[in-house]
């Protein structure tokens, strides 16, 4: 039989007792205050949490292919190249080139 100090997933040195209150409740300090938690039950009686973050159902695509890899293309493109001053003027004088041109009778 393995007991946890064999279990190599187990890091012994965060192994704690805890004693379940009058109402369910226990303490788990206060480094998961506020965090979001997934629990599993085993049927052979072990429970486990998992601290998770969850994604808005509006941002799940950032998480899909294509999206996910060109987000990850650019955020490393912005990593790796230095930043620079924009020359306003330039900028707008570029825009003003491929802005399409108005013929007078649509005044």
């Amino acid at each position: 039989m393995m007991h946890e100090a064999m279990n190599p997933r187990i890091d012994t040195h965060a192994t704690e007792i805890k004693t379940v209150g009058r109402t369910g409740e226990i303490s788990l300090g206060k480094r998961y205050a506020g965090k979001t938690l997934r629990l599993e039950r085993f049927k052979d009686g072990p429970i486990v949490l998992t601290a998770v973050a969850l994604v808005p159902e509006s941002h799940l695509w950032t998480l899909a292919e294509p999206d996910r890899s060109r987000i990850e293309r650019g955020v490393d493109w912005a990593t790796k190249t230095s930043t620079a001053e924009t020359d306003i003027d330039a900028l707008l004088k570029r825009q003003a080139r491929k802005a399409p041109r108005q013929s007078a009778r649509r005044r």
